[in-house]
């Protein structure tokens, strides 16, 4: 037998570290090459890293939520290979410099993906899973991560052997503290509760968590709420949706406020920019690349309208939900996930009447959509019912003036108000 070392393989874009997010292999485990054996995430993407031999696993490095650095060791195997044909397995290691790089083997930056490629870079639609591991839905192998659980030590009580969400909480709860006769005797049916989970902050979360922090402690927020009639853009967005053919997707807000947003930054150049912090330098693009903010199952992602102002009305809908489906299932790539100007964001129903979005650093600006809703109002001296929604947008106040935020925010209340001139040119 001989000992194979394999190291943090380099992951690209500058990578220094990688987070540990889960592992599909434990020591004592044998494994065969190009099996998936962790999942490691860098700021880009998440990547799965594959075995570069076959053999059995005698030690692995860093638990989930722990940085290993490129080029520590990772993963060591017993291996039956000859010393000469190790130099074979190289290529998985070669940054690292564990020796030569061999043609035919594969390369740490790239893993197979529902029969595709997909290199680093990419983000993961979700883990591959080699044969023999144990069976549980991609939310509960996600939970028991949380959780600091290794499914192979939890019992699984569904259809054979398959791990349920109860399992996870079961074994969770377990480990806490036996009830005491007190709570025993609690009124009928009734006892306190004196578990306590802890969830380890790792993966995409652990990312959210850090670039949320950094964006609200580096940028001075000014927030700027405005409420806008939109009754007319309703009577608009409804009579387009009636002409559509049977099955079309219906028109919804998002894409008359984007066009609107695109009209309007022409005279805010200074919102639609990104800020350099390293070099000092504000970039103002012409072209607008539309950030939508998309809750997923994995947390917030911003997927990028690119050109937002070559698209028509129409266009921009199938790219705002093409983009927000394709991060909601897991699919977008890095390139499709980063390069925004300025964002969109909308809870929609849920959307409430005033929100204080965060920046979506470098950006400048991101406005925020609250529900639409008939309320009654004052117009003309007498009360009607008009349909109403809230702007409540935020604005980088170390290069935009509260001023200039304000005015932007009432030339798109202006558009909306009446959208017959969102399509007027000049």
């Amino acid at each position: 037998m001989t000992r194979y070392v394999f190291k943090m393989p380099d992951l690209g874009e500058g990578t220094v570290e990688a987070e540990v997010v889960a592992w599909h292999v434990q020591v004592g485990d044998t494994v065969a090459e190009d099996q998936i054996m962790a999942e490691v995430m860098t700021d880009k993407a998440a990547v799965e890293v594959p075995s570069p031999v076959s053999g059995r696993v005698v030690a692995i490095n860093g638990q989930p939520g722990d940085m290993v650095r490129v080029g520590s060791e990772f993963v060591v195997f017993e291996t039956e290979v000859s010393d000469t044909s190790l130099t074979s397995v190289g290529e998985v290691a070669r940054s690292a410099g564990e020796g030569p790089q061999p043609a035919p083997q594969p390369s740490p930056a790239v893993a197979a993906e529902g029969g595709r490629q997909v290199r680093v870079g990419e983000v993961l639609r979700h883990p591959i899973e080699p044969s023999g591991r144990v069976k549980a839905s991609p939310a509960t192998r996600r939970r028991a991560r949380e959780a600091g659980l290794d499914l192979r030590s939890v019992h699984g009580s569904g259809p054979s052997g398959r791990i349920t969400r109860h399992d996870i909480e079961a074994a969770v709860n377990g480990a806490s503290e036996p009830a005491t006769e007190s709570s025993s005797s609690s009124v009928a049916g009734l006892a306190p509760r004196t578990g306590v989970l802890e969830i380890k902050v790792i993966g995409v979360r652990r990312l959210i968590a850090q670039r949320m922090t950094e964006a609200k402690r580096n940028i001075p927020h000014f927030s700027y709420v405005e409420e806008v009639d939109v009754t007319e853009l309703e009577s608009l967005r409804s009579h387009m949706n009636s002409r559509l053919p049977k099955g079309a997707p219906s028109l919804t807000y998002l894409p008359f406020l984007a066009v609107a947003l695109v009209r309007v930054l022409d005279d805010f150049p200074q919102c639609n920019a990104l800020y350099d912090a390293e070099r000092g330098v504000l970039m103002r693009h012409e072209g607008v690349h539309l950030g939508v903010a998309t809750q997923t199952p994995d947390g917030l992602k911003v997927p990028v309208v690119r050109h937002a102002e070559a698209r028509t009305l129409r266009d921009l809908s199938d790219e705002i939900r093409r983009v927000s489906e394709t991060a909601r299932a897991g699919k977008a790539s890095s390139k499709e996930l980063t390069g925004s100007t300025i964002t969109l964001t909308s809870l929609g129903k849920l959307g409430g009447i005033v929100s204080t979005p965060i920046i979506n650093a470098p950006e400048m600006a991101i406005i925020g959509v609250n529900k639409a809703v008939d309320r009654p109002v004052v117009l003309n001296g007498a009360i009607t019912v008009r349909r109403m929604m809230n702007l409540s947008s935020s604005f980088d106040h170390r290069f935009v003036d509260g001023y200039d935020a304000a005015a932007m925010i009432q030339a798109l209340k202006d558009l909306l108000e009446h959208p017959a001139t969102i399509f007027i040119p000049g």
